[in-house]
């Protein structure tokens, strides 16, 4: 199955390590390339500017087109949804954003972890939500 990753950036060193576990698993796992480089020690620069100024690095390198772009040719994204700004399984705004476009595509959306329970936007995402994965990947199907 070809699946896109989606969370936020904070979880990009998580993102490579989900993508090379879908790997090991048969399915096709979508990353920005962008995200692969950063992890590896590349591309410092935009690494800061995420870290300073991520409306405008989001803009810049077109990331809500790309990841739209992604998730229409995929058959599923799977959300990384850990705990963030504490939030238990945080799911943030660019997020649902992502898991609006899967779900208007007709892909299916699996949650890695449990739902968030501190988001005024919780109805939203239950009503998107295929499958809470509660961190086995090897749920995907």
């Amino acid at each position: 199955m070809k699946i896109t990753i989606c969370g936020s950036s904070t979880f990009m060193d998580k993102m490579i390590e989900i993508k090379a576990k879908l790997s090991e698993l048969g399915h096709e796992p979508v990353v920005h390339e962008d995200y692969e480089d950063m992890v590896a020690g590349r591309r410092s620069e935009l690494l800061n500017l995420i870290g300073t100024e991520h409306a405008e690095a989001k803009r810049k390198y077109g990331y809500i087109k790309w990841y739209h772009n992604a998730i229409k040719n995929s058959d599923a994204v799977l959300i990384l949804n850990y705990d963030k700004r504490g939030i238990k399984n945080y799911i943030g705004g660019n997020t649902l954003m992502e898991m609006g476009f899967a779900h208007v595509n007709n892909k299916k959306i699996f949650l890695l972890n449990p739902l968030p329970e501190e988001v005024s936007y919780i109805d939203e995402i239950k009503a998107m939500t295929d499958v809470i994965l509660n961190g086995d990947l090897s749920k995907i199907a």
